[in-house]
């Protein structure tokens, strides 16, 4: 059974920074591209970010300024979520998302990821 565990959620400044991990297990980390997704109440899930497995293939990140930044722990099969310099507007509930096992592609649309966490919460304050 695949699950993907967010942490590193919290509360923090306006300018701060938080990194959010998303450990993945149940099938071998090596296969899945994963993709970071946030939401807020009464809005649509929003793509922020993707990193396949395949390092040919270039992350892609939503435009965030360069404020935020996608990377494997292949040890520690998790992907990271470095987000920097952050602003109210980033507040929401984050989801790691993963491809189904072996899609290289990345992806902005959320339809097209077979597997989610339950989410961790960042608030940014102003």
């Amino acid at each position: 059974q695949v699950q993907l565990v967010e942490s590193g959620g919290g509360l923090v400044q306006h300018g701060g920074s938080l990194r959010l991990s998303c450990a993945v297990s149940g099938l071998p980390f090596d296969g899945f591209t994963v993709g970071w997704f946030r939401q807020t109440p009464g809005k649509e899930r929003e793509f922020v970010a993707s990193i396949s497995y395949n390092s040919e293939y270039p992350s892609d990140v939503d435009s965030s300024e360069g404020r935020f930044a996608i990377s494997r722990d292949n040890a520690k099969s998790a992907v990271l979520l470095q987000m920097n310099r952050l602003k109210p507007e980033d507040t929401a509930v984050y989801y790691c998302a993963a491809r189904q096992w072996g899609l290289q592609t990345t992806s902005r649309k959320s339809a097209e990821y077979m597997y989610w966490g339950q989410g961790t919460q960042v608030t940014v304050s102003a």
